[in-house]
Parts: structure tokens; sequence; C-alpha cells
């Protein structure tokens, strides 16, 4: 037991100076300084008098805050924990030892954690995340494959404690959906969820199928961040077919049942969006026209276009040979996606939310390029 401990004691310096780096990376002086700044802001006569401004703030403070208080707290836990282990060796106590050893894989497990937070560096991975998903040709079996991926994503939310809100849902025609879009709330929800986009393929056993055969199936998964009202885009109302409809969604549970929904068709890219959860119709179109700014902008940015009106329009195709991902369970059971290599035959724990390892090996992959 106490082999155990010593060992404990020199994973703990090699924890410690990955620690320090983590500090040097996030600026750790320079971060306290920079709150500090930003709550005097906060105090300063006449700050909410410009609400738009005062909103930029706040936002700027809740994200170097939290970076800053979680760091806090991780060399607070490390700080215990080699405390802990000192006062073990010295009085020669293996009653702690199972305690010391789950602590010390508590504070690697957040250590890690804000390793990977440190790669979400990109101008919008601080933002919320849009997913919609939209299976492919095959019915009944490709709907349930998306409602299957609909139902892995608000696991995962949940798992992560983002908020997770429908914005539109339309049923399948004998199971499962059509499409769906859903808003995830957080911080760091985009840049978590950004490399979900892509095409998702699954094999199984069709429950559809009565013969028992195997099939394949496809859904697409498409993830934008939400551009908030800081950021102006023109869009021309000509080139907008708004359409209101009664509300689709499964048993009532995600949306109102009333015609309040709407659908803005974008002409020139063929882009479609629709929002059907908000109280009246005037919300939903106010939330549709944030979802379609985000995906014009987007594809503005994607493509390095000068105006959004020079997009002419993208189209995926959700087949065979464009799959970012495989999960399959039959013959056997894996998830492998096809960009890193990572891969597990723990497949229900992946369809359960469980994605951080598939996330985490795709950011480290595109940080090192």
């Amino acid at each position: 037991m106490i082999l155990q401990l010593e060992q404990a004691k020199l994973s703990l310096g090699e924890l410690c100076d990955g620690i320090k780096d983590l500090g040097d990376s996030i600026g750790f002086e320079s971060l306290k300084t920079e709150v500090e700044e930003l709550e005097n802001k906060t105090a300063e006569a006449g700050f909410w008098d410009k609400p738009q401004e005062s909103q930029v703030v706040l936002k700027q403070l809740k994200f170097k805050k939290g970076t800053l208080e979680r760091y806090i707290a991780l060399k607070r836990s490390f700080d215990d924990v080699e405390t802990l282990i000192d006062i073990a060796i010295e009085e020669d106590d293996e009653s702690i030892v199972d305690e010391v050893l789950a602590d010390l894989e508590a504070v690697n497990k957040e250590y890690e954690r804000q390793k990977i937070e440190i790669l979400l560096s990109g101008e919008y991975d601080g933002s919320n995340a849009i997913v919609s998903i939209h299976p492919g040709a095959g019915g009944t079996e490709a709907q349930d494959w998306a409602q299957m991926l609909y139902r892995m994503y608000m696991h995962y939310a949940e798992k992560k404690g983002f908020k997770f809100k429908v914005l539109d849902y339309l049923d399948g025609d004998e199971a499962g959906i059509k499409s769906v879009s859903f808003l995830v709330e957080g911080i760091n929800a985009y840049g978590y969820l950004k490399s979900e986009s892509g095409v998702h393929r699954l094999v199984r056993v069709s429950p559809f199928d009565s013969s028992g055969r195997r099939h394949t199936s496809f859904a697409s998964v498409e993830v934008l961040p939400e551009f908030n009202d800081e950021i102006t885009i023109e869009i021309n109302e000509a080139d907008l077919k708004i359409d209101a409809h009664r509300a689709s969604g499964a048993g009532g549970q995600h949306v109102n049942k009333t015609d309040s929904a709407i659908r803005i068709t974008h002409i020139p890219t063929g882009i479609v969006v629709g929002c059907q959860t908000e109280r009246s119709q005037v919300q939903n179109r106010e939330t549709a026209m944030k979802m379609l700014k985000s995906k014009l902008l987007e594809i503005k940015e994607r493509e390095h276009l000068e105006r959004v009106e020079d997009i002419t329009g993208t189209k995926m195709n959700i087949e065979w040979g464009s799959q970012i991902r495989s999960y399959v369970f039959m013959p056997y059971t894996l998830v492998k996606d096809n960009r890193t290599g990572c891969e597990t035959g723990n497949i229900q724990a992946v369809m359960d939310g469980d994605l951080d390892e598939f996330i985490n090996e795709y950011l480290k992959l595109n940080c090192n390029k």
C-alpha cells in the first residue's frame, strides 16, 4: 500500500509540471488582471446605459472568469492531494490509500479536461451551437437513425451540463424524424460539437425488416455557431420565401401545436431553416432568421467570400464514402471515427452520449496541423 502512495507521489510530480504549463498557456497572471479590469468596468457609472456593449463585456467576463476559477480550483485540488499523500506517507497510514488514489484520478481528469479547453481557441468556439440532423435516403430506416443521433446529442448535452432546446422537429413517416434542429447552449458548446459535422453511418440488423437483414443507413449532422447580435448581416427580403405552418412533434413534447411555426427558404442558396418551439409566430420568425444568418455567415467564412450574396449554395452527399464516423451494431459492435482512427467497442455508451474521446481526439488532431 505504501508503494502505491510512493507511485502516486511520483505521478503528482509529473502532474505538477503539467499544471504549471497549463497556467502559462492560459496566461494565468494576465488573466487575473483582465478579469479584475472587466469587473471594474461593470461597476462604472453608466455601464448599463448601452445594453449591447454591456452584454459584450459581461460575456467576456463570464468566459475569462470561468477559465480563471476552474484553474484555481484545479491548483487547490492538486495541493489537497499533495498534502494528503505527504501525511499518509509520513504517518504510514494505509487507510486513506483508496481516497488518495481516487482524488488523484479526479485531479488528473480535470487537468486533461482543461488541457482540451485550451484547444478551443477558434473565433466562435465559445459560442452556443445550432445542430441540424437530416436522414439520408432509405425512408424509415434512415429516419430512425437520425432520431438515434438526436437522442445521442441530447444525452451528450446533459452530461456536459449544457442547455438543450429544440428549434424545429419534423416527424418521420412511420418512425424516427425527417429533420430536427436544436440549440445547445453553454461555454464552448460549438467548440466541442463542431467535430460532429458530417455524415454518420449506421450498420445494423433493421428492426423494420421482417427478414432480419443487415442495413446500412446514413444521416448528416450540421453544426453551426449561434451568431449573436454583435454581428450584422444584410439579407434581402426579396430573397426569402416565408411559410407559416402547423407545428409537428413527437407527442407534442417538443413544440407548440399551433399555426405559429415558421419555415424560411433562402432562394439564392436553397437553404431552408425553421422554428416551431417559440410562443408566437413573430418569435419563431426571429429565431429562424438567426439560424439562417448563422448558416450564411458560416458558409461565407468557410468559402472565404467577400459578401453573403456570393454564396451559391452548398450540398452534402449523405451517402457511402462521405461519412466521418461509422457505428456498427452487427456483426460486431464498433464505433470508429474515420478522421482520427479513434474507436471503441462500447457502442451503447456512445449512443448514450459518451462522445468526449472522439471529440478530444479530433481537437488534438486539428490543433497539431
